[in-house]
């Protein structure tokens, strides 16, 4: 795997709600610093939805976007999904929550998919298109800072799978689907690092909370 683009966002207005979003990411050429809550000079306009430390930096792979392109017979450049960052040769299905990547000086931690947003269904434009994401399983995935520093196109990546309970993203974007229904999942999400808020809707819907 490597950085074939690196991408942060500026407050756009979008028709999908009132206010503004940093979803239209656009691709820088310089090094770029990854903190705790994600990209340098990256906006993120809802809070309550998206950012954070659990899901400071949002990757999608070429692989996922080229498949996207052909099934939305559009353009779909670099950015397009509001990724931070396109990774060559990553197919999001494969990912495994706790999988670590390590690129540039920078490590991350696989937390969560990418779950359709309404800023996203007004971006593609359809009214199939949140059915349409989930139904591809190609979601891209969002990681956790480790290791903070900076970042540049080109930059190798590696893999460290994680070796405890393997829930793929997919896994995960699968249970979101069907409300969380199972507690088998549940218990086992407990035992990964998972995005906190799934492990609080774990302990919740478990009675453990």
């Amino acid at each position: 795997m490597q950085i074939l683009n690196i991408m942060i966002g500026q407050p756009e207005a979008t028709p999908a709600k009132e206010g503004m979003t940093g979803h239209f990411k656009k691709p820088v050429d310089d090094p770029i610093q990854i903190n705790e809550l994600g990209l340098q000079g990256d906006t993120i306009c809802d809070l309550n939805n998206h950012g954070g430390a659990d899901q400071a930096v949002y990757l999608f792979g070429e692989p996922d976007r080229a498949w996207w392109a052909d099934h939305l017979k559009r353009d779909v450049g670099p950015g397009f999904f509001g990724e931070n960052i396109l990774v060559a040769d990553m197919h999001s299905a494969d990912m495994v929550i706790g999988d670590i990547l390590t690129m540039g000086e920078v490590t991350l931690q696989i937390t969560s998919p990418r779950i359709p947003c309404l800023t996203y269904a007004a971006h593609i434009g359809t009214n199939q298109a949140i059915k349409d994401f989930f139904n591809a399983e190609r979601p891209g995935a969002y990681g956790r800072v480790l290791k903070t520093g900076k970042v540049s196109v080109g930059d190798p990546i590696t893999l460290a799978p994680y070796t405890g309970e393997r829930i793929t993203v997919v896994d995960n974007m699968r249970a979101y689907r069907n409300n969380f229904n199972d507690p088998d999942f549940l218990r086992r999400a407990l035992t990964v690092p998972a995005h906190y808020k799934m492990h609080h809707l774990a302990k919740e819907k478990l009675g453990n909370g």
